[in-house]
């Protein structure tokens, strides 16, 4: 049997052992592969009051100098990415080849962005002549942030808060999910490599209700950002209220594809084909609902369902392999549930879960495997087309007009994204102001641009991620008038 990986907590610039472990499971395989501190208050008590103590005089260092440390940072993960690639592949499910030119690559360009454009964004300033004053505003940070994230894209989601963050001047714990950990204890790795000011970052692993539920209420911990499930979202907003903590939470999300007559049908096919199954439809901006224009709507779901089987499932370190296997067990059992609940509701799978063998080498037969599922003839009330899923499992249905669509693709609780297809611009620009969501895409999808808010409305979230927005939230504005004698 392979090695256990045996992980620790990074408290003060030191890898800290835990007594309590937990098991860490390889989804392809189903087999233990690493263990995880089992972190509660005792651990986070410690993470936090180190990074209070390293606050002072990271917080009072320039810019510039904070930006030196980060780009130090981005430079050893950047030369370690294939080895980064293979623990996250191996430690999420997704595909080797996902991990390699996905995660890791944009991990890296976190860093280096925030580093880059946050200097530039800090204090501005106005001259009142005829007042004779000179106004300008200090941008300061808050002190520790406490950092949440998710098992879908973990080391990515974790620089996307930590980079900017730290580039405030704020210090940091961080509690990465505990079932995909093991790329977050590397990266402490390359901390220390870097010589990275102790207690500047901290990371402690461990559950949330434990480890979690201590950061997000700790009195030294004034901001929480967090990226997960609408649940968790609402009850971190529950507990934290009465502390009056700056809040970001990025949560759930019920994506369309809203499929107009003129589009550019074969674009279209590609991009939705990916959309909907990219790392095994775990990405909260995944489709899960594909609204197409009657007319097409046949064609459509005929070439997409074709395109769909052509997907190869199984072992994620296999070159051709689309898919690999989803996070965990229990998430496999949800899934797959969710496609029982649309035959209860009078939908057909067409292909998939149920109908279509998943052909997987006998090292994985115990792995966390599931064919790309396509659903029609589904109520737009029905449990697949309002709750979000999270796995390869996406819903097509036809519709006639704009207005009729435009009013059935805001109908759900949440409103994270959506993406348009057609050749007329014009329909792109209403659609684009009329559907409720933080960001819609036109005859594209997955473009982003780290300069442009990120979040979302409804149950998908409070507040947005980016340069400017990030810069907002890790930092307090203080505006300073002086009189000029």
């Amino acid at each position: 049997m392979d090695e256990v990986l045996v992980l620790e907590n990074f408290i003060a610039g030191t890898m800290v052992p835990c007594k309590r472990l937990l098991d860490s499971y390889d989804p392809s395989t189903g087999r233990v592969w690493a263990k995880v501190p089992d972190s509660g208050k005792l651990e986070v008590d410690a993470a936090v009051a180190a990074a209070k103590r390293a606050f002072p005089k990271w917080s009072s260092m320039s810019a510039q100098a904070r930006a030196k440390h980060i780009l130090k940072v981005a430079d050893l993960l950047e030369s370690q990415l294939e080895e980064f690639a293979v623990a996250e592949s191996q430690d999420q499910g997704k595909p080797l080849w996902l991990a390699r030119t996905m995660d890791i690559p944009r991990a890296v360009l976190n860093l280096r962005h925030f580093a880059h454009a946050i200097p530039h964004h800090l204090n501005t300033s106005n001259v009142q002549t005829e007042a004779g004053v000179v106004n300008y505003t200090l941008r300061e940070p808050v002190g520790v942030a406490g950092l949440v994230s998710p098992w879908n894209l973990p080391l990515y989601l974790l620089t996307f808060k930590l980079a900017p963050a730290v580039m405030c001047g704020n210090t940091v714990v961080a509690k990465p999910s505990e079932m995909t950990s093991v790329t977050a204890y590397k990266f402490c790795k390359v901390l220390q490599d870097a010589d990275f000011p102790a207690g500047v970052i901290n990371i402690v692993f461990g559950l949330g209700p434990s480890a979690g539920e201590a950061l997000v209420v700790h009195p030294d911990v004034p901001l929480v950002s967090f990226t997960g499930s609408t649940a968790t979202g609402k009850h971190i907003a529950e507990v934290t209220a009465p502390m009056f903590k700056k809040l970001s939470l990025e949560m759930g999300g019920k994506n369309a594809a809203v499929v107009f007559s003129d589009c550019d049908l074969e674009a279209c096919l590609n991009t939705l084909k990916r959309s909907s199954f990219i790392n095994q439809g775990q990405v909260c901006l995944c489709t899960s609902r594909i609204f197409v224009q009657q007319p097409l709507y046949e064609e459509f779901l005929d070439k997409f369902v074709e395109a769909v089987k052509e997907l190869r499932v199984g072992n994620p370190s296999e070159e051709g392999v689309f898919m690999g296997a989803l996070n965990s067990k229990p998430h496999l059992e949800k899934v797959r549930r969710y496609v029982r609940y649309a035959v209860e509701d009078g939908g057909t799978v067409l292909c998939g879960e149920g109908i279509d063998m998943c052909i997987i080498p006998e090292e994985n037969k115990n792995g966390y495997f599931m064919r790309p599922t396509v659903i029609t003839g589904l109520d737009d009330k029905s449990r697949c087309m309002q709750e979000e899923i999270f796995g390869p499992v996406t819903c097509v249905v036809p519709f006639n007009s704009e207005g009729e669509v435009v009013q059935r693709t805001n109908d759900t609780s949440y409103g994270l994204c959506a993406s348009v297809w057609t050749s007329n611009l014009g329909v792109a620009h209403r659609m684009a102001h009329k559907l409720k969501v933080g960001t819609v895409w036109t005859n594209c999808w997955l473009v982003r641009d780290l300069d442009m808010p990120f979040g979302g409305v409804k149950k998908s979230g409070m507040g947005r991620e980016g340069t400017q927005d990030s810069l907002e939230f890790y930092t307090e504005a203080k505006t300073v008038c002086t009189k000029i004698s």
